[in-house]
């Protein structure tokens, strides 16, 4: 390839073009730029899209997950980046969660907090508000169902312990397991979550079904109550 910033990708050596190479050697052989080259498709006058794309994991510390909390108006800050490429970006990875999170519910075993973390960190990312959920098990820790109990601001929400034993009964769940995310990105559990947990165990007990865990969720990092012991 010619040293030359100013070619377009159609004017490059066919081994350096990106789609050329995902054909020709595989997807695995794709640097993380030449994978969101082909996303963005397009650059402009001034540099190609695997400039752009360059440019845009430099200004997120060459790191992925950075560039997976950007907003869709931090993206359309960066210049070249406008409302199609932004979206298709977010796009990109919000497929990649979901693809996690089918993953985890096809096997259907809840046993681990990373079980855990890997099925519910898609309904949490980079939501700027608290959102509490329940995930239903069988005597065999099976996945029943999992559902939202409860909404609220940046530091906390409301539930109704009675709605989530009344769901318990319905479904037939033996075990349940309490997850809920943190905004602000500090997993530490408040004492709030700490009596909320308790008072849910001992309702729970009573009706012989069992709070396997409480998991906090931010991004792709949790804390478990069970784990940590304190359950």
């Amino acid at each position: 390839m010619k040293n030359d910033s100013k070619l377009t990708i159609p004017q490059w050596a066919t081994s350096d073009r990106p789609r050329e190479k995902f054909l020709a050697k595989g997807k695995s052989s794709l640097t993380d730029a030449e994978l969101i080259a082909i996303l963005l498709r397009n650059g402009s006058s001034d540099e190609s899209a695997l400039d752009l794309a360059k440019r845009l994991l430099l200004l997120n510390h060459n790191s992925l997950n950075s560039l997976s909390e950007k907003s869709i108006e931090e993206l359309m800050g960066i210049t070249g980046i406008g409302i199609v490429k932004a979206i298709t970006i977010q796009t990109a990875f919000e497929l990649g969660q979901r693809r996690r999170a089918e993953k985890v519910t096809k096997q259907r075993k809840i046993t681990t907090s990373a079980d855990v973390l890997e099925l519910m960190q898609g309904k949490f990312f980079n939501l700027p508000h608290e959102e509490f959920w329940v995930i239903y098990l069988n005597h065999s820790a099976t996945l029943l169902r999992t559902e939202n109990v409860g909404k609220g601001g940046l530091t906390s929400t409301t539930v109704d312990v009675r709605l989530i034993m009344k769901r318990a009964i319905e479904l037939s769940a033996t075990a349940i397991v309490l997850c809920h995310n943190h905004p602000s990105g500090d997993l530490r559990p408040s004492q709030k979550d700490i009596q909320l947990t308790q008072q849910i165990k001992n309702i729970a007990a009573m009706l012989n079904i069992s709070l396997l865990d409480h998991i906090i969720i931010y991004n792709d990092y949790c804390y478990s109550f069970s784990d940590d012991g304190i359950l």
